[in-house]
């Protein structure tokens, strides 16, 4: 039966000899033998449980959980465990890294667009990527609803074509006379503009904010705070005290 000392057994498992020691030291890999001269000895299985301990590390787990894993009668069942747990966290971290991408690329497209850098503009666009999330959603609550009431005017109008009874398109269109106002109701609650001129955050009036012109980011209105009309960008927002206190914060 083979015996290695602490150096062979490093070399063997592609580890420095310090890992081997620290791994003695935390009671996970114990040295089965000593030499007259009180070197450490280490035989075949004590290479095939360094190399465990290794791939459990490789995995990110700590020690504490590699030590269970080792420890555990019913080992196969507890580093199922463990590795499942360990999937979903390096699952959450690899979302996580993707949104920060995605984050950082929105956020360089934005800054390609300012003509000229501040930090205002800066603060601005930062905001609005935060926010980002949260529009999303609220465009999709619209174009969920949209797309209702487009298939059933559709469907309607088809049966009115086969059947000559143009009642059921009538009242497809009643519906979406009565529907649309809430819908924009329910945009205005939750949409909030920022001025280019002086960065301050909005609410326009619903009258203003219902004829205006605008664009799928930005809406025409005059800022409340410096008077000037422009093509405001828009974003997430339903108190202005509370977004005003986060931009302060900021």
């Amino acid at each position: 039966m083979s015996n290695y000392t602490t150096g062979e057994l490093a070399k063997l498992a592609g580890v420095t000899v310090r890992t081997v020691q620290y791994y003695d030291s935390r009671g996970i890999l114990i040295p089965s033998d000593f030499s007259e001269g009180g070197r450490r000895l280490y035989t075949e299985r004590d290479l095939q449980k360094l190399k465990v301990i290794c791939y459990l590390r490789g995995l990110g787990l700590g020690l504490n959980q590699v030590a269970e894993i080792l420890e555990a009668e019913n080992a196969q069942k507890v580093i199922g465990l463990l590795l499942e747990e360990q999937k979903k966290t390096l699952e959450r971290e690899v979302a996580e890294r993707r949104e920060q991408l995605d984050m950082i690329a929105d956020l360089q497209r934005e800054m390609q667009s300012i003509a000229e850098f501040s930090i205002e503009n800066l603060s601005d666009v930062a905001y609005i990527m935060e926010n980002k999330k949260k529009l999303r959603k609220v465009y999709s609550v619209i174009l969920g609803i949209g797309l209702v009431l487009d298939g059933l005017e559709i469907g309607a109008f088809i049966y009115a074509l086969m059947s000559g009874n143009w009642w059921p398109l009538a009242g497809v269109l009643v519906l979406m006379l009565i529907v649309l106002f809430p819908i924009i109701r329910y945009y205005h609650k939750y949409t909030v503009y920022i001025c280019p001129e002086c960065h301050e955050v909005f609410k326009p009036k619903m009258g203003e904010f219902f004829w205006s012109k605008h664009t799928p980011k930005t809406r025409n209105l005059t800022c409340p705070n410096c008077g000037k009309k422009s093509f405001c960008v828009e974003t997430y927002g339903e108190s202005i005290g509370e977004i005003s206190l986060e931009k302060e914060e900021e």
